[in-house]
């Protein structure tokens, strides 16, 4: 089972890794037309499409890797003071209740959207001249044929920490910069058990 979920999460965190080069494609079309419309006042007309098609790709295929590295927003003021084998055995229920069929309903709903847009070779309706959206709407069953994936890895994880009592360990990638631990390292106005303190509270947060 450990093995299972170390192989999802690589591969949601290769997917992820690969698509969020998105971000790139994204500010580099951003970025030219806003020279074409300001500077060259050529502006092209689908380009509100092909922003819109971008983010929507980077957010749907990039759920997986959040879902594999715990990054996922979560109400956790109640949820945090509890043993881990009361979180897993929520986390389960929910995953069993509402994961499952909300995502097995996405994969079904986005197969048929993409099926239509295919037949029919459907184009936005935005603009006058509109590009192409069956591509786009290809992306809806992968994303979540991903996050299925990394889901049943994350049922998989709530089943060992019940029998274990301990949750384990999820594979490792970058983390975000500790800020004001950082800022507070090169401070000469700030003393040592001051930084300290600071740094705790900044991690209780």
């Amino acid at each position: 089972m450990r093995k299972f979920i170390l192989a999802v999460e690589r591969i949601s965190t290769w997917s992820g890794k690969l698509f969020a080069w998105l971000v790139i494609v994204l500010m580099l079309v951003v970025s030219v037309e806003v020279f074409k419309r300001y500077i060259l006042s050529a502006p092209t007309a689908w380009i509100f499409d092909l922003d819109a098609m971008l983010y929507g790709s980077l957010f749907m295929l990039c759920g997986a890797y959040a879902l594999a590295h715990d990054a996922h927003v979560r109400g956790d003021f109640l949820y945090g003071r509890w043993r881990p084998r009361t979180q897993a055995w929520l986390d389960l229920v929910l995953y069993i209740l509402f994961f499952l069929a909300g995502i097995m309903a996405l994969i079904k709903a986005g197969i048929d959207f993409a099926s239509i847009s295919w037949k029919i070779g459907e184009r936005s309706n935005v603009t006058a001249d509109g590009p192409p959206v069956y591509h786009f709407k290809s992306v809806i069953p992968i994303a979540g044929a991903l996050v299925m994936l990394q889901g049943l890895a994350e049922m998989a994880r709530c089943v060992i920490c019940i029998r274990t009592g301990e949750w384990p360990a999820r594979i490792q990638d970058v983390e975000e910069i500790d800020v004001v631990e950082e800022q507070l390292a090169h401070s000469e106005f700030v003393d040592e058990e001051s930084r300290r303190a600071a740094a705790a509270a900044v991690k209780e947060i």
